[in-house]
Order: structure tokens, then C-alpha cells, then sequence
């Protein structure tokens, strides 16, 4: 697949500094439909052929069950093309989350249910770690939102693992910026889905995001610094260790891992 180098060297530096894949594993790349975890897909597919401990890598996709029922052809089109086994998990999460209950900021419980629901279906199909696509500027949101609503200083982890399900969370993708990501989804013409859920764009990590860019706009190079901020101040595992024994050094609830 052309355009893959750049995408895959992100990929493979975050993996080599943080130990995420240890002789043997069997990843479960959780797949949305959008350009993030298509791309991880990719990334991923193209490291097994040559990294030197060999892993087996499946795809799962948590169906919502939209009213607008999603077409994931294309997606199992590509995971056909790569090698990859495709399961699809069907739920109800949108009917309990927007008709049941009404949720009227339904973000939190949703990626809980989603997050619960995708960690199931791995630990049923022997894998030994869980993929997720959060890139460069995940990070750096993430971290802002902590600290602006939540007074903490905090980010997802690089590597979680879930004691209670024997799991590990891999985020490959944390040295990518958002801009290589769109870029190699467009040029590799990846079949993204677009989102149906109601509250997509109209969040706070939108917001967010919005604010950054603002800023960057008059301090190049501003994410850059936060992102290097957060790696010397040691942050919820964000020191590079090279941990390539895959040691368990990063323990979490499924709770604390967003």
C-alpha cells in the first residue's frame, strides 16, 4: 500500500518506546469506520510482516445499532485485503443511550458501554490486547480537557493494562499527528464511515480541538510542546521505556483508561 512509510514509522517508534506488543500477542484493533482506526488497521497489518516478535492482529467493529444502520462492506472489504479477521458485535447501545435513558451529555456512558462491550468481544476471541486509534492530538486534547474541567493533570495511557479482564490497551498511533492520519486515509482511499450519532461534533473535545487550533495559530509548534510537557513530566505512563518484555507496569480499571 503506497503513502504507508511515514504512518508506519509513527506506529512502530510508539511501539518500540512503550513495549507495546509483546512476543506472541494477539491484538484486537477496534474499528469505528472513521479515518483514525482505519488507519491503525493499516499501520498494524503492514508492522506484522517484519517486526520481530510476531502477532496475530484481528479487527472488531461495536455495531450501535443506529436507526441509520451503517454499512461496514467496505470495511471488511479492506480487513479481506489485509489479512485480517473481521467480526462485527452487534448492540443496542444507541437505543438505550438516546431512547431509553434520553441522555442529554450521553458521551461518557456511551464510550464506557462501547469500551466494555469491545473489551468482551476480544477477551472471547483469545486476544491478548485491545488496539484503539487515538492519535498526536488525542493526546494533547485529552490532557487539555483534564486540566480545564477537571483540574487534573491526566491522559489515557500509552499502554493500560485491565486487571479485571487480563487485557491490555494499546494506542499505537499517540506520536501521529491528525494531519498524517487524514492525509493517508485520503491518498490510500480508505472506506471511512461517516458518524450517524447525533452528538458527533457538538462535543466538548470538539471544543477543544477548536481551541488549539486557534492558539496554534499564533504559537507554532504549541501541541508539539504540551505533547513533549506531558512526556518529561512522566504522565500516566508517558515516559518511553522501550519496554519490549511487555511487562505489566501499567495497571488500570476499565473506568480510569478514557
Amino acid at each position: 500500500m503506497e503513502h504507508i512509510k511515514r504512518i508506519l514509522s509513527y506506529t512502530r517508534r510508539a511501539v518500540d518506546d512503550y513495549g507495546m506488543i509483546r512476543e506472541g500477542e494477539k491484538i484486537a484493533v477496534g474499528i469505528s469506520g472513521g479515518k483514525d482506526s482505519l488507519t491503525l488497521l493499516c499501520a498494524l497489518a503492514e508492522l506484522r510482516r517484519f517486526y520481530p516478535n510476531k502477532f496475530e492482529l484481528c479487527a472488531i467493529t461495536i455495531d450501535m445499532g443506529f436507526a441509520d444502520e451503517m454499512d461496514f462492506s467496505g470495511v471488511r472489504a479492506l480487513c479481506e485485503s489485509l489479512d485480517v479477521p473481521y467480526h462485527i458485535v452487534p448492540t443496542e447501545i444507541y437505543k438505550i443511550i438516546f431512547e431509553v435513558r434520553k441522555e442529554a451529555s450521553p458521551c461518557s456512558l456511551c464510550a464506557k458501554m462501547r469500551r466494555g462491550a469491545l473489551h468482551k468481544a476480544a477477551k472471547e476471541l483469545g486476544c491478548t490486547a485491545v488496539a484503539l486509534g487515538h492519535h498526536f492530538d488525542d493526546v494533547v486534547d485529552t490532557f487539555m480537557l483534564n486540566l480545564f474541567f477537571e483540574g487534573r493533570l491526566g491522559c489515557f495511557s500509552p499502554v493500560t493494562y485491565l486487571s479485571r479482564m487480563d487485557i491490555t490497551l494499546i494506542r499505537p498511533m499517540i506520536y501521529m499527528p491528525e494531519k498524517d492520519v487524514r492525509y493517508f486515509a485520503q491518498k490510500a482511499e480508505l472506506p471511512v464511515i461517516k458518524s450517524p450519532c447525533p452528538a458527533d461534533g457538538n462535543t466538548e473535545r470538539a471544543e477543544m480541538n477548536k481551541l488549539l487550533l486557534e492558539l496554534e495559530r499564533n504559537n507554532k509548534g504549541l501541541r508539539y510542546r504540551i505533547f513533549g510537557a506531558i512526556q518529561r513530566g512522566e504522565i500516566d505512563g508517558f515516559k518511553p521505556c522501550g519496554r519490549m518484555t511487555g511487562t505489566k507496569n501499567y495497571e488500570e480499571t476499565e473506568e480510569s483508561s478514557q
